[in-house]
């Protein structure tokens, strides 16, 4: 862990690289709700000093992860049923304008790049790599909102991406979920081959709509 904090990413700072940690443990259930998250032994954990960790407590508070409470300290939130049902209402308004907006605006080069991501969804679902699948099924997506050349629509979905990425590991979680969400997919790139929009749109809408049903089915919405 601690060579991960000394070499920075990018031009990310330590503070948002220990918030975008704390973040993913809180999402994937490394805390739950009421657990007490303790600086001291988080900056110990890292191998950083306390500012840093502190700093990134203070975001996490402000993305409604955590609460800093008066002689308790900072307790996890974490995410609720309502808050992905939240995720996944906005996730179909999006999903549809991005296809739209997407086939009227890219090139033949954004289309045989889109081409290249499924194809290998294909291969690491026939080998059956969950953590390869829901890396490309991310980039996918994510393809497709870059393809809508939109700073707007990039500006919203800047915070939104990373509960998007977890409900859709959640999903493939479930048994049979890893083919039918290919078949899925492959459903949308036809669209975006043939430019149907109507389609494109129906097809987008259909695997949000089954990955909600699929997350629901393995627990993934808290009671």
């Amino acid at each position: 862990m601690e060579s991960l904090f000394n070499e920075k990413k990018g031009n990310k700072s330590l503070t948002s690289m220990i918030f975008e940690k704390i973040r993913e443990d809180i999402m994937m259930g490394k805390y739950v709700s009421g657990e007490k998250i303790v600086e001291a032994k988080l900056a110990e954990e890292f191998g950083v000093s306390r500012t840093p960790v502190r700093e990134a407590l203070k975001q996490l508070e402000l993305d409604g992860l955590v609460d800093n409470i008066p002689n308790r300290g900072v307790m996890v939130k974490g995410i609720s049923k309502q808050d992905i049902d939240d995720i996944f209402a906005i996730r179909i308004a999006i999903e549809g304008i991005a296809v739209k907006w997407a086939i009227e605006r890219m090139d033949d080069g954004d289309l045989e790049k889109l081409k290249e991501i499924f194809e290998l969804m294909e291969f690491y679902t026939f080998k059956k790599d969950l953590d390869k699948i829901a890396e490309l099924n991310t980039k996918f997506h994510e393809f497709i909102y870059n393809a809508t050349k939109s700073r707007y629509l990039e500006h919203v979905l800047k915070d939104f991406q990373f509960f998007m990425k977890t409900t859709r590991y959640k999903s493939l979680r479930s048994p049979g979920r890893l083919d039918s969400a290919l078949n899925e997919h492959r459903e949308v790139l036809e669209a975006f081959i043939q430019k149907d929009i109507d389609r494109a749109v129906k097809a987008i809408l259909r695997h949000v709509n089954n990955s909600r049903e699929n997350t629901k089915r393995i627990g993934g919405l808290p009671e």
